[in-house]
């Protein structure tokens, strides 16, 4: 089959047909093939460089946690959940105290209402012993109403210091309540916190390190499309041999429709093309050869691209897995039952904040009702003066009287004995209530608020790294689409090596087996040797002609312009390849 086309084509050529289109065809094939994988390669750039972006922007996120450190925020909270049965304990014994000193207090206050009962009867032993003498009957009256009057503030101290008990009794029963429930929930609650926040920082440790590795492999990717890239200056430079060989058949042309053509006789003609057919058809053959080895590079590196791929997209679903959500779900649910503990702490700590204000309110009010019954005592006192010194006058006639009035006297005095041992108690009464709630309130709200703003600030993280990673996943797809494209379309043995051996094979059977001996025409064919020799722009093409057609001396001396023009592109072709 092979040599059916070259038989075919190199008829065609001898016929002046053919070559040229296979040529043509071949050039502008290579061209758009590989103008084709260069726009391929460079979409592949661009969507690598925003994978890398977002892995960038799932460091900075998982930073940006690891600066604001939410989960240590969380342990602290669980460290404030865990000391919550302690400072329970302190509240129900502080109630303890508060409840121990009011009963303290009781006491006085029933010895002042036994003072006051005493002090009734002795008001109205004197009101019926001096009924006969009129100048006792209004005092009488008086004293009784006064003494009526302390008995009323002394009841209201009591009814403050009952209003204060059942406060307290209430709290602590409800204090006990919830102390006993800590001992089964806050532990199992506070453990699952800790677990939570634990597995929410190894869970984004583990990202860290999924998010290097998918980094490193497309980076690995990155530097490998590079290198492709620049392999591929293969197709330009395959192009631009085809265009030199397609050039030296035009000025082989032109060469034999001048004037040093002309000066040829048919044999010399033919021996000239065969030469050149052999320049081309070697020329053709390097092209090949050039072409097949480094395109399978091209071919090699791409074809690693899938396995680099795979290696992204497994690390990116793992990356993208539910552990992330599960985590979230799991610290919720634990978070919801803190929430519940502390809404208990809450309610605990109002009722004794409220006792706490209560009983400060109270210790004022009993200040207020001991003044107002000192100064009924104070009133009963000189009353009773008084009444005394008027008996003394009266004789007989007042010596009963003088005698209850002067038993009303000590008993007011009792008063005194039961009022300041209230008063000296108050203090001991207002530090209990201050040890009941210490801060108790404080404490509980801002283990509410403390957690709420941890779960926000996880919930945001976790949001935020949900976007991210959804991000990167969708440029992970992106990229293996596009390498997918990529190795479907960069497979240039399979199409263009085959055109590119055709017409080596066809220019070698033009040439055929021998070359022609044209060292009596190199004078002649100088001209035309310098004109093709100055197409290449690589030594290895120029190396084949040499191979081919030998230096001849040249006696025209170049310009110095274009001797430094041919020797700066030679420096340059050199360098380049």
């Amino acid at each position: 089959m092979a040599h059916a086309l070259v038989s075919s084509d190199a008829a065609a050529y001898r016929s002046g047909r053919g070559i040229t289109q296979i040529l043509e065809s071949a050039r502008s094939q290579v061209e758009e093939r590989f103008l084709e994988g260069g726009s391929v390669l460079l979409s592949v750039m661009a969507v690598l460089n925003r994978l890398l972006n977002s892995l960038e922007s799932v460091a900075k996120a998982l930073d940006n946690n690891e600066a604001s450190d939410t989960s240590a925020d969380l342990r602290a909270t669980v460290e404030g959940l865990t000391a919550l049965p302690v400072s329970e304990e302190k509240r129900q014994q502080a109630l303890i105290l508060l409840a121990q000193t009011g009963r303290e207090l009781r006491k006085h206050v029933a010895d002042m209402q036994e003072t006051m009962r005493y002090l009734r009867t002795f008001a109205v032993t004197v009101k019926i012993t001096g009924a006969g003498l009129a100048e006792f009957a209004g005092f009488a009256q008086e004293i009784l109403e006064r003494i009526y009057s302390g008995t009323d503030e002394v009841n209201l101290f009591a009814a403050h210091l009952d209003s204060l008990e059942k406060e307290v009794k209430l709290a602590a029963a409800f204090g006990a309540s919830v102390s006993k429930g800590y001992a089964d929930t806050v532990p199992a609650v506070a453990g699952a916190l800790r677990d939570d926040a634990a597995k929410i920082t190894e869970h984004r440790k583990d990202l860290g390190v999924i998010a290097r590795e998918v980094g490193a492999i497309a980076r690995g990717v990155q530097s490998k499309v590079a290198s492709t890239l620049s392999a591929l200056q293969i197709g330009d430079i395959t192009r631009q041999r085809i265009e030199h060989v397609q050039a030296t058949f035009s000025l082989l042309e032109e060469f034999f429709a001048g004037g040093d053509g002309a000066k040829l006789d048919a044999g010399a003609r033919q021996r000239l093309q065969n030469v050149v057919h052999h320049l081309t058809a070697t020329q053709m053959s390097d092209i090949c050869v050039n072409f097949q080895r480094d395109s399978e590079n091209v071919v090699k590196t791409i074809a690693s691209f899938d396995h680099d791929m795979r290696e992204i997209l497994k690390l990116r679903d793992q990356m993208s897995g539910e552990n992330g959500g599960n985590f979230m779900r799991a610290l919720e649910s634990s978070v919801s039952a803190a929430h519940e503990i502390v809404k208990q702490v809450d309610t605990a700590s109002r009722q004794a904040d409220q006792v706490s204000e209560s009983t400060i309110g109270t210790a004022a009010k009993l200040s207020e009702a001991i003044a107002n019954i000192r100064t009924v005592k104070t009133d009963i006192h000189y009353m009773a003066l008084n009444t005394n010194l008027r008996c003394s006058r009266l004789g007989e006639e007042g010596r009963s009287i003088n005698v209850v009035t002067a038993e009303l006297r000590i008993f007011a005095g009792k008063l005194d004995d039961s009022a300041d041992a209230i008063v000296n108690g108050l203090p001991a009464l207002e530090a209990a209530a201050g040890r009941v709630a210490p801060a108790a309130a404080t404490e509980a709200g801002g283990l509410g608020e403390s957690l709420t703003s941890a779960v926000g600030n996880i919930r945001s993280a976790a949001n935020l790294m949900e976007n991210e990673l959804k991000t990167l996943a969708e440029n992970g797809h992106e990229v293996a689409t596009k390498i997918g494209q990529l190795i479907g379309k960069l497979d240039f043995q399979h199409e263009l090596g085959d055109v590119l051996a055709r017409c080596a094979d066809v220019l070698e059977g033009v040439a055929g087996a021998d070359l022609a001996d044209i060292s009596d025409l190199a004078e002649t064919i100088a001209p035309l040797d310098r004109k093709i020799f100055k197409l290449y722009t690589m030594v290895q093409e120029r190396n084949i002609h040499r191979d081919i057609i030998p230096a001849t001396e040249d006696t025209t001396p170049a310009p110095a312009e274009t001797v430094r023009a041919e020797n700066d592109e030679d420096l340059f072709a050199d360098a380049l390849f």
